[in-house]
């Protein structure tokens, strides 16, 4: 397997710096809550995690969980070398657990620690993100569906089941089922969307060998993704029809999910649904490019972006806003 390295980015080798291993500022509960705002606002996702759909008393909670995601991925993924990685992360489940045990060290566990005790926050889901993280540092190459769908449970269904607890719906496995299939199904759609970026820029294949009957397909793709067109006159048509077949295995998921919106409550319904219909959307830009994410990554336009948040604010925002 080859060593993927990459140099860690200027600003989050600063905050590692500032808030790592060897040294950590000491801030007050306000402070650490208003500093995880500001990162949930500042970074750049699909979706605004602070959506004009999250309740005011809950902003600061998703903030935090968000800014506990946000520094494990980057802990995972922006230091550049795999084994210094695993040091972090296993550094990062150490002050997860002495958050759990009322001694937050880091700010994001300062931030952290109330959500946690309001909403009476089990330490499974973020212990589970964190093991999703550590295997991205071993783990670049998936041979069966059954393998990647283990990953997607420990790398995007925590983050679900966790905004469900917070937005205090019931804790009930059906739910929890129907999340699961929600956050599986945005995690695969990232997959088939950023072929050519996990090649290139992580050395990481998500596509699985049972689904990939393409010879030299690593070697073939690489190149296609480097120089922007196919390796070969063959190339491109085979490499659709393998992401095709991913695309439709992940359809059923979202059908799946559908299911939840309507099962919660008033308050939680938009913040679902915008997910889910943005995750979907996304998923329907790779079938519009026809499946040629080995080039290009599709992404959603500003337009359809507002245009789902406004679906979603027809749908669900008044009652929300009458529910809270």
């Amino acid at each position: 397997m080859a060593v993927h390295s990459r140099v860690m980015t200027t600003a989050f080798a600063s905050d590692l710096a500032r808030n790592g291993p060897h040294s950590c500022e000491t801030v007050s509960t306000g402070e650490a809550r208003r500093r995880a705002v500001r990162l949930a606002r500042d970074h750049a996702e699909n979706f605004s995690v602070l959506s004009r759909f999250v309740p005011a008393p809950l902003r600061e909670d998703f903030a935090a969980i968000y800014a506990f995601c946000r520094w494990a991925d980057d802990l995972g993924d922006e230091v550049g070398d795999p084994q210094q990685s695993l040091e972090l992360l296993s550094w990062w489940r150490d002050e997860l657990r002495a958050c759990f045990a009322g001694e937050p060290r880091h700010p994001v566990f300062v931030a952290l620690l109330p959500t946690i005790r309001s909403h009476d926050l089990p330490i499974k889901p973020f212990d589970d993100l964190i093991s999703a993280f550590e295997q991205d540092q071993t783990v670049t190459r998936y041979e069966t569906w059954a393998q990647l769908i283990d990953y997607c449970r420990r790398s995007a269904d925590p983050v679900g089941r966790l905004v469900l607890m917070v937005c205090g719906e019931r804790r009930e496995e059906a739910l929890l089922a129907r999340s699961d299939a929600i956050c599986t199904a945005l995690q695969l759609t990232n997959h088939w969307q950023d072929v050519a970026r996990d090649i290139l820029e992580r050395d990481r294949i998500y596509v699985p060998r049972e689904l990939n009957p393409i010879e030299r397909f690593e070697e073939r793709l690489r190149q296609s993704a480097k120089q922007g067109y196919g390796c070969d006159h063959a190339f491109l048509a085979e490499s659709r029809r393998v992401i095709r077949a991913c695309v439709e295995r992940t359809w059923p998921l979202y059908q799946e999910g559908e299911k939840l919106v309507e099962q919660v409550s008033p308050r939680s319904r938009s913040i679902i649904w915008l997910f889910l219909h943005g995750g979907a959307s996304v998923l329907r830009r790779v079938e519009q490019w026809n499946y040629e994410t080995a080039l290009h990554r599709p992404r959603l336009s500003r337009f359809a972006k507002a245009m789902l948040v406004a679906r979603a604010w027809v749908k669900y925002g008044r009652v929300r806003e009458v529910a809270t």
